[in-house]
């Protein structure tokens, strides 16, 4: 495939896109407006393009793109399901796309609902008492919910509680959100079974404990079957029990974090709700809580008084964490996914992505080695550690030759406790010729990689760029173009 050019490549001097209006400003009024120290001393070197030129650059980029509607996506953990396209055309109805933040409630009555609605929605999904919709983002969320287990302490003057729990299977966000909330961070082992390993938990939980922070099902596609016991010892030794919605698409309509024993929970809408995801976003990450922990939820949240609704800051509330109310149109995406499937649909597609996973799972045992047995939920994890002690063929090996499939590989040494992890999740909107076609590619590179290890080694060999250097690309990256002239 021949390089693609840069757009300062393709710029040739005096070429216009559009021709905009002279401006209606006395010149120099704008630079006027800012310091000496913050003017350019010469214009910035901006490409210069015809229209058609620079349609056709960004269109050719597009191309390159992957994503769920290129094809076969099992990005594990991350739920890269389809996104349907009702939701979309209904978040661009005028009344929500054009709406403004700063409009006034007696102007935004229907947003308003909107949010009221999806709260509700997702209180009955989740087993929670109230919902905040700000967070940004999925590890916004953590915080957000780490930050209400931080206050609902403090309003009872226990401040030794400094550590949270989290098992050495979790999402790396998981650590990562408890220490920007100010907490000591403790790993619990898990046991040979793949889940939390109870014994070693019930050593570490204890007064200074905060919380427990648990994905369930975790990230092996396990289901935590000692939930109650494990939500009894947190409880016992004074914590709250935190729950990470990043699988939460395995079990909605089946069973409630909040029947469970979780006092807070946060939900990616942008891998269960059926709303985009990647790219940088936007993203969502709703939190719930409990009835005791509700006085702290971020401000603001809406209230409904008859048929009136209203932004409230609930009494003890932790403040904002974003400018406004969180990333809207995702909200109306969201709601809208809820809305045409229903309880019983809800419950439908997450019982197909555990049907997906189990199928791809057994068609796949003995192809690669399967660290933990047993029925997973809506994703499983292969190990390719004995096949490169075999042939000396990776988990990054068997990836890049999926990209020359026309297939994104699966997730990639991850969860840590596996050695050479590949994370495989189908989600329930994949077809069973789909799901063939990806077991079929493979079983195939797995073949390869015992004829004929080295054709592996060179993969990629079809994509616009081949096999990278990874440690040099990540520590000198080249992200800035330079002129000829050095400027």
């Amino acid at each position: 495939m021949n390089d693609m050019k840069l757009s300062f490549e393709k710029s040739r001097p005096g070429r216009r896109c559009s021709s905009p209006p002279s401006a209606d400003i006395p010149q120099g009024y704008a630079a006027s407006l800012l310091p000496a120290g913050a003017l350019r001393s010469k214009p910035p070197r901006l490409p210069e393009m015809s229209e058609v030129d620079v349609v056709r650059h960004y269109t050719a980029l597009s191309r390159r793109s992957f994503g769920v509607d290129n094809g076969f996506y099992p990005l594990g953990s991350c739920t890269m399901k389809y996104n349907p396209r009702i939701s979309e055309e209904l978040a661009a109805l005028p009344g929500f796309s054009d709406t403004h933040p700063l409009e006034g409630e007696a102007a935004s009555q229907g947003c308003l609902a909107l949010m009221h609605g999806l709260s509700g929605a997702l209180c009955e999904i989740t087993g929670m008492d109230a919902f905040t919709l700000a967070p940004a983002a999925g590890a916004h969320g953590e915080w957000t919910g780490l930050l209400l287990i931080r206050a609902w302490h403090e309003s009872r003057d226990d401040s030794a509680r400094t550590t949270i729990l989290v098992p050495d299977s979790a999402h790396g966000t998981n650590p990562a959100s408890a220490a920007l909330a100010g907490y000591r961070v403790q790993p619990v082992p898990s046991a040979s079974d793949g889940g939390v390993d109870i014994d070693a938990l019930r050593r570490l939980a204890g007064p200074d404990t905060a919380g427990l922070m648990l994905t369930n099902p975790n990230t092996l596609g396990l289901f935590e079957r000692r939930i109650e016991d494990i939500a009894a010892i947190v409880h016992n030794a004074g914590g709250l029990l935190y729950y990470d919605g990043a699988n939460l698409n395995a079990i909605m309509g089946l069973v409630r974090p909040g029947d469970m024993g979780f006092d807070v929970v946060h939900i990616n809408l942008h891998k269960t709700f059926g709303t985009p995801h990647g790219g940088g976003g936007p993203g969502s990450g709703p939190v719930g809580c409990r009835a005791r922990l509700a006085d702290f939820l971020p401000s603001p949240i809406v209230r409904k008084e008859g048929d009136t609704y209203s932004f409230a800051e609930p009494p003890r509330s932790i403040g904002r964490v974003t400018g406004f109310y969180g990333n809207f149109a995702v909200l109306v995406k969201a709601y809208a996914y809820i809305l045409s499937l229903g309880a019983d649909g809800l419950r439908e597609a997450s019982e197909c992505a555990v049907l997906h996973a189990n199928y791809m799972m057994n068609s796949l045992r003995g192809v690669l080695e399967l660290p933990y047995e047993g029925p997973c939920m809506h994703e499983f994890v292969l190990s390719a550690r004995a096949l490169r002690e075999e042939t000396g063929c990776s988990a990054l090996d068997i990836s890049k030759a999926m990209l020359d499939q026309g297939m994104h590989p699966p997730t990639m040494y991850f969860p840590l406790i596996v050695a050479e992890a590949l994370m495989i999740e189908p989600t329930e909107t994949e077809s069973p010729e789909t799901l063939d076609e990806a077991i079929r590619v493979i079983a195939n590179i797995v073949e390869t990689a015992r004829r004929d290890p080295a054709a592996l080694h060179e993969a990629p060999r079809t994509t616009p760029v081949g096999r990278l250097n990874e440690v040099e690309a990540a520590r000198r990256p080249v992200v800035r173009y330079s002129f000829e002239d050095g400027d």
